[in-house]
């Protein structure tokens, strides 16, 4: 039986200090600015084993009596590593409680979780990958994700755009066919099914970010290894389209079961025809990622669309740089804008010819790193509603400086910490009794256990909760505020 791998959070409320008006941004006491925040453990772990090794000149008698006590049972012995013993954690433990008895017996020399490895075997073969021209890729840690989740090869991704070069040697494999005309998408100019990106490049360039195939040892890779791209050409070469050819180009993705659209063009005055397609698509569970334009506007003042609606599917996108600094062009907003993603001389696919490719910048191009990621997400988790695939989406994203302030979450993009179980603990505020409120941030809709404990060894739980959609619930702890110290962990549960 696989091993969970859910996460520890955990963190020390130090002693009572003194109170420091307007202490920061959050104004909270003294004492929270003591706070430290680490995991337990920082890599998936087995929860029913740990590994225990015997002290020097401890009797093997002494430790099995032990065992025996606490209902452990041995599941194997390193007869040549010193003794060193699997042992299976009792239903009634976690093993983090394991950990601390055999720590306190005195018996063991160390006890430690029973770490997941995994072989790099997801590193993938494409030439301007291993040559570090696709650093995009390392800087929202898609290696690391990929070590999670790779292929998204059963979700359809709608790229809405210039059409798609669907015969380039990068992505031909990651074409979706039609099942009723085997094309790939559709022409809303031409009234055709051939979506053939001609003259033009700018959708060739945002398929091959999102999807270029991987591990295929020619050309790029994009975020998603193998995936569906449905080619809806809405905007002739030169990237111009109007208000119908694009409501036609979301009409057939949401016709023909597209899950994720990816809209990297932007029109500057509102349409009802527009706002109510994506509402449309909003029923249907259809997640839209919009590019913010570059225009160096803030959004919430000056939006264009889809960015500027403030639908709970569409996400939109800023660009940064390698530097990590918003790039100066990129539009911005509080509100209206959810994230950012690299966006600098990005290489992709380009549609001059089968193995053409080219660098471009913008926010163009960092929509489909976001659209990419989402589809890995779908995959990964197929039972969560779009709500609950996007809160994982922002919940795990590296906050920036340069994005304090500029978009809601403040952060770029991170596909790893996505991709896997993530919990963290934040203090919100204290009151005169000593009782603390805290807010934990986990994944939409998971069971947490929060415990606390002033000596590290024995956690004592006082409470059980799940998240909401977006990720998160808060508690105020009344029972130990009469400890002058304690720490406190959520656990999640399977």
């Amino acid at each position: 039986m696989a091993a969970m791998k859910d996460r520890v959070a955990q963190f020390e409320l130090p002693a009572k200090k003194g109170r420091l008006c307007g202490g920061g941004r959050s104004g909270l006491p003294l004492s929270f600015l003591l706070f430290t925040l680490a995991a337990v453990a920082s890599a998936p772990y087995r929860q029913d084993a740990i590994l225990v090794q015997p002290k020097s000149g401890v009797q093997p008698e002494a430790l099995a009596a032990f065992h025996s006590a606490h209902a452990s049972k041995v599941l194997h012995r390193f007869a040549n590593l010193g003794g060193l013993q699997l042992v299976a954690v009792p239903l009634n433990e976690t093993v983090s409680d394991a950990i601390a008895r055999y720590q306190r017996s005195g018996l063991v020399a160390f006890a430690e979780p029973d770490y997941e490895v995994h072989a790099a075997s997801t590193v993938p073969n494409d030439p301007k990958y291993l040559d570090g021209t696709l650093w995009g890729l390392n800087a929202i840690h898609a290696p690391e994700g990929w070590d999670v989740q790779n292929s998204a090869s059963n979700t359809v991704v709608a790229v809405v755009d210039t059409g798609v070069r669907y015969t380039h040697q990068d992505l031909t494999a990651n074409m979706w066919v039609s099942p009723l005309d085997g094309s790939h998408g559709t022409n809303v100019l031409a009234g055709t099914t051939d979506p053939n990106d001609i003259n033009g490049g700018h959708g060739t360039m945002v398929a091959g970010v999102l999807g270029a195939v991987g591990s295929n040892a020619v050309g790029v890779v994009g975020v998603a290894w193998h995936v569906q791209i449905m080619a809806c050409k809405s905007f002739d070469s030169f990237g111009a389209g109007t208000i119908s050819s694009a409501v036609a180009g979301l009409d057939y993705a949401l016709a023909n079961n597209a899950r994720l659209v990816n809209a990297s063009w932007g029109f500057a005055t509102n349409s009802f025809a527009l706002s109510n397609a994506l509402w449309s698509l909003r029923t249907a569970g259809i997640i839209v990622v919009a590019a913010a334009g570059n225009s160096t506007n803030d959004l919430d003042l000056n939006p264009n669309y889809p960015a500027g609606y403030h639908l709970d599917n569409v996400v939109t996108v800023a660009y940064t740089m390698r530097n990590d600094t918003l790039a100066i062009p990129s539009n911005y907003g509080l509100s209206s804008v959810q994230l950012a993603a690299p966006g600098d001389q990005i290489y992709s696919t380009f549609a001059a010819t089968d193995s053409f490719y080219l660098a471009g910048s913008g926010s163009s191009f960092a929509a489909p790193y976001v659209t990419g990621a989402l589809a890995l997400l779908l995959e990964k988790f197929p039972a969560d509603t779009y709500q609950q695939i996007i809160a994982r989406l922002l919940n795990a994203t590296d906050p920036l400086p340069s994005l304090a302030g500029k978009c809601a979450t403040g952060g770029r993009l991170n596909v790893a910490n996505a991709l896997r179980e993530s919990i963290q603990l934040r203090a919100l505020a204290t009151a005169p009794d000593g009782s603390l409120q805290l807010r934990v941030l986990g994944n939409p809709n998971r069971s947490f256990v929060l415990q606390t404990t002033s000596d590290l060894a024995a956690w004592t739980p006082i409470l059980t909760n799940s998240t909401s959609n977006s990720g998160t619930f808060d508690f105020t702890d009344q029972v130990s505020a009469g400890l002058a110290r304690r720490f406190y962990r959520a656990v999640a549960l399977p």
